[in-house]
């Protein structure tokens, strides 16, 4: 990234050109100065643990900021993700019990092969993104609207589902998913890393990703031009419903339990995480590569505010800012473009 900056700096001819450079990149010095300051206020930082531990926890939110910046690509919005993350969780982790486990959802059931639980999270997921985009597509409802009915609903379900009470004690396989490490690297990292790179070559390699911001960018021109505009909402929606349902499944596989309550507010912190990765709200705008940096900078921000004994509540105050200034610097630069 550094050697594409200074490359592209050596060509800029114009004060406007150094401007539109420092616009593209400077999301990327953002997160190294945060780096550099935190690694001077903190010793433990830079630590290769501590490292680690940002991206570990930042994976489950991480993945939910992919298919929400699809969405906000094709100028949606999904206020549903977290609780969607908590039903799929309940439902995959009452799949994943032990048979000694005296509180187990369904007492007659064997104990399953850990795939069982995978692609229960995985349907539950992609079911509830599915009903959000043919609600979206065929009935004319607001994103905004029909995202924050699936929201409650989905919350009420994980709630009736699991009886208010967490679903513990899941088989060692199934924690894996959660707790596992591969060659050192824990398992919601790869997993991230992984489903990052499908995102990326979705979005830019693919008819449906050039659809997403063809539709963004003008739903009009592009139902004129033969784009089947309700297709291509609904596999948008249900791949962030999918998403939702691999972060449930780290989620629950790292605190060994499925709870109702997961995920609670995560549906912001991944709007936030996008937004500040540089995805645009008025859609056609955005990146899977600036939404990564987007999720770092929130987890930099997070860790370095507990490092740093910060009150709780005055990082809900830090966070909120961050956000605030993210929405003023991209609609400065949405006008610019006009």
């Amino acid at each position: 990234m550094i050697a594409k900056l200074i490359e592209a700096t050596s060509g800029a001819k114009s004060p406007q050109n150094y401007k539109r450079l420092i616009s593209k990149y400077a999301i990327y010095v953002v997160f190294i100065a945060m780096c550099v300051v935190m690694s001077i206020l903190s010793p433990v930082f830079l630590t290769v643990a501590n490292l680690l531990n940002v991206v570990t926890q930042m994976a489950s939110i991480g993945l939910l900021a992919l298919g929400v910046t699809i969405i906000i690509i094709t100028r949606g919005i999904d206020l549903s993700s977290g609780s969607v993350l908590a039903v799929a969780a309940v439902a995959s982790a009452s799949m994943a019990q032990t048979l000694d486990w005296g509180m187990r959802m369904y007492p007659a059931m064997p104990e399953l092969p850990v795939i069982v639980p995978i692609l229960v999270a995985l349907a539950v997921g992609a079911l509830c993104g599915f009903i959000n985009g043919a609600l979206i597509a065929y009935t004319g409802i607001p994103p905004f609207i029909a995202t924050l009915g699936m929201m409650i609903i989905a919350r009420g379900a994980a709630l009736l589902y699991s009886d208010g009470r967490p679903v513990s004690s899941l088989i060692d396989s199934y924690q894996w998913i959660g707790q596992g490490t591969i060659a050192g690297i824990p398992v919601p990292v790869i997993i991230f890393i992984v489903m990052a790179i499908v995102s990326y070559i979705l979005l830019n390699y693919t008819r449906f990703g050039k659809y997403a911001y063809a539709i963004g960018g003008n739903e009009t021109a592009a139902y004129v031009s033969g784009i089947n505009v309700k297709k291509y909402k609904i596999l948008v929606y249900t791949y962030a419903g999918l998403l939702a349902g691999i972060a449930a499944l780290i989620l629950s596989a790292r605190i060994n339990s499925g709870q109702p309550g997961l995920g609670v507010m995560y549906e912001l912190d991944a709007i936030a995480s996008a937004t500040v990765g540089g995805v645009s709200h008025a859609g056609g705008i955005g990146t899977i590569q600036g939404t990564i940096i987007g999720t770092m900078i929130m987890g930099v921000l997070q860790n370095g505010l507990d490092l740093l004994n910060v009150s709780a509540y005055w990082q809900q105050v830090v966070k909120g800012l961050v956000i605030v200034v993210a929405v003023v610097f991209d609609m400065k630069r949405q006008k610019k473009s006009k």
